[in-house]
């Protein structure tokens, strides 16, 4: 059996930067790759921490926002700080 390579994506809304900014009107969603489903579930666990991150979900389908009602911000596994990456 082939094992497939999926690359997996967590999502969530920042309702902190949600709604100003250069988020005026908007909700600010952030994605993040991830290369794996540890990464995935990781970066899900200490996102479930902060209080401004809401609707935390984790797929290996791509993320699509309508960008007249979000504003996307996409980032990688290894862009993000220790605090996201805490086993």
């Amino acid at each position: 059996m082939v094992k497939r390579k999926y690359t997996w994506y967590v999502t969530m809304t920042d309702k902190f930067m949600s709604g100003w900014g250069k988020a005026k009107g908007k909700i600010n969603k952030l994605i993040i790759v991830c290369e794996n489903g540890d990464q995935a579930h990781r970066i899900q666990k200490n996102a479930s921490y902060r209080s401004e991150m809401k609707y935390i979900n984790v797929t290996t389908d791509k993320p699509y926002y309508n960008p007249n009602r979000y504003l996307v911000s996409w980032k990688t596994y290894k862009q993000m700080g220790k605090i996201w990456k805490k086993p």
